[in-house]
């Protein structure tokens, strides 16, 4: 094999291995939860009492704004307070974030351990592109 078909395959190989990782971490492939859009996810708090609304970002995002009635719980401190969400552990847990990568982390981590995530595609930035309100 040549130097030059050596480099190709790398190159094709790391391009292939950036486009799984970025699928993954948008949820795209690998999921075992759902995702809703905005709307999808209104109309569910809205008419259905077995949903809680997870907020998955920093506290400092969160006090800036958030849709009504959310728990926070920051997604680097999700597995560790697992205990705050044993309550609702029978319900539906929507989960949304910025812009739904650290969302399905999130997801990913509730079913892991014994949860029902949906997640909200977009995040917060896709709800309030949607015209839905958010608390400031």
């Amino acid at each position: 094999m040549t130097k030059k078909q050596v480099t190709n395959i790398l190159y094709w190989s790391v391009l292939a291995a950036i486009v799984t990782y970025f699928a993954y971490s948008k949820g795209w492939i690998l999921t075992d939860f759902e995702s809703l859009s905005p709307k999808q996810a209104y109309a569910l708090l809205k008419n259905d009492d077995n949903v809680t609304l997870l907020d998955v970002r920093t506290t400092e995002e969160f006090s800036q704004e958030h849709i009504e009635g959310a728990i926070l719980i920051p997604v680097q401190e999700l597995s560790e307070n697992l205990s705050k969400l044993q309550s609702v552990k029978e319900k539906k847990i929507i989960v949304y974030c910025h812009s739904g990568s650290r969302s399905v982390a999130a997801s990913r981590i509730l079913v892991t351990n014994g949860f029902v995530p949906l997640n909200i595609k977009g995040g917060i930035s896709e709800w309030k592109s949607e015209g839905l309100v958010v608390v400031r």
